[in-house]
């Protein structure tokens, strides 16, 4: 019972679509009908500027590190939490791609994937983010960066850090596979050369 309520629990806060709800409340603006249309930090930067973007930012990361720091304060004492961290992070991460507060369309579902890394290994933190700024700044893409930092997790994870238990493989290859379907959209006007590129100017929305 303890482990359906975790990870249920890691869902709904996966769920919470802070881009949506803040910028309802503090702007009267509601993100999904600007910009790209999508509920995540990187639309809000765009439609409502800097300030909030990173508010959401930081909000989205915390979910996902919540999720999986939580297992280890909930646990009962003898109780093993090994293989709980990691499905709290999976289904904290899915629920932030699909909602339940915003008809299951949330965000891309990478800010919060970098909150459970940073709770579960935060070397490969810092390698993935060294990828994404590398491509962010040559590119000014931000869809671009967030998929080819999502693709290399599995890989820095078997090759750099040796992490070989099936259940990191599979956690791997599914949280880069979420974060690249999620781009979908993205990678179609990448290839159209049609995908806005990030400049964080507040739009007039």
């Amino acid at each position: 019972m303890i482990v359906a309520t975790i990870l249920i629990s890691a869902y709904l806060l996966g769920s919470i679509p802070s881009a949506v709800w803040l910028g309802k409340w503090l702007y009267g603006v509601d993100v999904r009908e600007h910009g790209s249309r999508n509920s995540g930090a990187t639309n809000t930067f765009r439609v409502l500027g800097k300030p909030l973007g990173f508010a959401v930012l930081l909000l989205d990361i915390s979910k996902g590190f919540l999720a999986v720091q939580a297992t280890y304060w909930i646990i009962p004492e003898g109780m093993s939490y090994v293989l709980l961290d990691v499905f709290a992070g999976l289904c904290c991460v899915l629920g932030h791609i699909y909602s339940v507060f915003v008809s299951f369309k949330g965000g891309k579902g990478v800010a919060t994937s970098l909150g459970v890394y940073l709770a579960l290994n935060p070397y490969t933190v810092l390698v993935c983010l060294a990828v994404f700024l590398a491509v962010f700044l040559t590119t000014r893409y931000v869809s671009l960066a967030s998929i080819l930092a999502a693709l290399c997790i599995p890989w820095i994870s078997y090759f750099l850090f040796q992490q070989f238990e099936p259940i990191t493989i599979f956690f791997n290859v599914a949280i880069s596979a979420l974060v690249v379907f999620s781009h979908r959209k993205n990678i179609q006007r990448l290839i159209k050369g049609s995908e806005p590129k990030m400049n964080f100017s507040k739009s007039k929305a």
